[in-house]
């Protein structure tokens, strides 16, 4: 198990879940969402009826599957949804041309195999969705996870959801099925979805997994085959990343016999695939980085010169701020800490853990005055209370050293 480096290759040239009988696999119904709605959608439903109606046939089935599970689920929630929509329609009075399709076309015939899931992707990654909105959408349209699930997950209301996924679904109704999506706007939501980790009854690290696997087997290009390989080398070190008292671990202090090494494994051979299609995007870069720290047995070992060349790749197809900001914590380990600092003077000190980098630079360099002074601003800054809980102490423990006359070992990682 190698991970990649830069000179390797040529770089420039919702269903209900909670509540199931036991004959209803759950699994089943979600992986059949996508694909129900794109075929209400693609006969002429609107969006959010097509959704609404998906959800009755939902329920249909968690009633009458555990008694009569039928040959075709596929076929049968496709039927139940259809009628559940022109149902609706006949009861609408507004919607005259719904009333002459059900006139026209009574009982349509079998769906076809087509596979509308990326479509839906695109759809729920609209441009006109705030990535909030966007994000709900996917995980209620494309998951198949209940607005229930979806609130729990982001710790909010559920009515506030509700709210959110119905304006989604408002403001995507009447876009057709049959036009070319952004496929870098449906990566961001995914990543947005796993960036999100676990929180409640649903594990949304664990579901942008598998929903990112979905759309790599939909789209030929390597990007979202990159963001897999991203995703599951940073999932890999999940178990490791906190102590037994909820404390923050960093990277070079984890203990990497408690990394997922199959996910690791699986991880870089999915990059390596990505890579020799010779088409780098910042996603692949961002996996190459996170193969070399799995890659590596202790920290101590860990390659930095080819991590800062992998964010020189990541930078110059981004210009990031924050890519620059973590290059400059690769150069302080590969060149040291003046040279960090320097890379990190040009940066604005305002973006995210600029401080928290500056403080563990000039620690290394030797100011441990100033370097406690910094960690306890970053504190005040950080956005959990995790990482804030870990600065804190490690401005506290540079001021017991100052009062002792010790100044204690340093942060080894952020």
């Amino acid at each position: 198990m190698t991970a990649p480096a830069p000179g390797s290759r040529p770089l420039r040239g919702g269903a209900p879940a909670p509540v199931v009988g036991p004959l209803v696999d759950e699994a089943l119904l979600r992986e059949l969402t996508p694909g129900v709605l794109g075929v209400l959608v693609r006969r002429g439903a609107d969006f959010a009826a097509a959704e609404d109606a998906v959800q009755d046939a939902l329920l249909d089935a968690l009633r009458a599957w555990p008694a009569d599970p039928p040959r075709d689920p596929r076929a049968w929630l496709v039927t139940a949804a259809w009628r559940r929509f022109l149902d609706a329609a006949r009861a609408d009075a507004a919607r005259r041309r719904r009333e002459e399709l059900v006139d026209r076309e009574p009982e349509p015939g079998p769906a076809p195999d087509a596979d509308d899931t990326l479509s839906l992707y695109f759809l729920c990654a609209h441009p006109a969705l705030s990535p909030s909105s966007a994000v709900a959408l996917t995980l209620r349209a494309v998951g198949g996870l209940t607005t229930r699930q979806i609130a729990r997950a982001y710790l909010v209301p559920e009515a506030t959801m509700a709210q959110r996924i119905s304006r989604a679904k408002r403001t995507v109704s009447g876009v057709r099925l049959d036009r070319p999506g952004d496929v870098g706007t449906v990566l961001r939501v995914l990543y947005l979805v796993f960036n999100e980790g676990y929180s409640g009854d649903v594990d949304l690290a664990a579901e942008a997994i598998r929903l990112t696997r979905r759309l790599a087997a939909c789209v030929d290009h390597p990007e979202p085959a990159g963001l897999l390989a991203l995703m599951l080398l940073h999932h890999a070190r999940r178990a490791a990343r906190t102590a037994p008292d909820g404390s923050l671990v960093p990277l070079a202090d984890q203990d990497r016999g408690l990394w997922d090494t199959a996910a690791v494994a699986e991880g870089i051979a999915i990059l390596h695939g990505a890579l020799a299609r010779d088409r780098l995007g910042e996603y692949q870069a961002q996996a190459a980085v996170a193969a070399l720290h799995a890659d590596a047995p202790t920290a101590e070992e860990t390659d930095w010169p080819q991590i800062v060349e992998w964010y020189d790749e990541l930078v110059a197809l981004t210009d990031s701020p924050v890519a620059r900001l973590n290059r400059a914590v690769a150069v302080g380990e590969a060149d040291g800490p003046r040279a960090g600092l320097a890379a990190l003077a040009g940066l604005d000190p305002d973006l995210p853990r600029y401080t928290a980098v500056a403080a563990w630079l000039h620690e290394r360099d030797g100011d441990r005055a100033r370097a406690a002074r910094l960690y306890a601003e970053a504190a005040h800054r950080a956005p959990t209370v995790a990482e804030r809980n870990h600065l804190t102490r490690q401005a506290a423990r540079l001021n017991a050293g100052a009062a002792t006359g010790a100044g204690g070992p340093s942060p080894r990682g952020l």
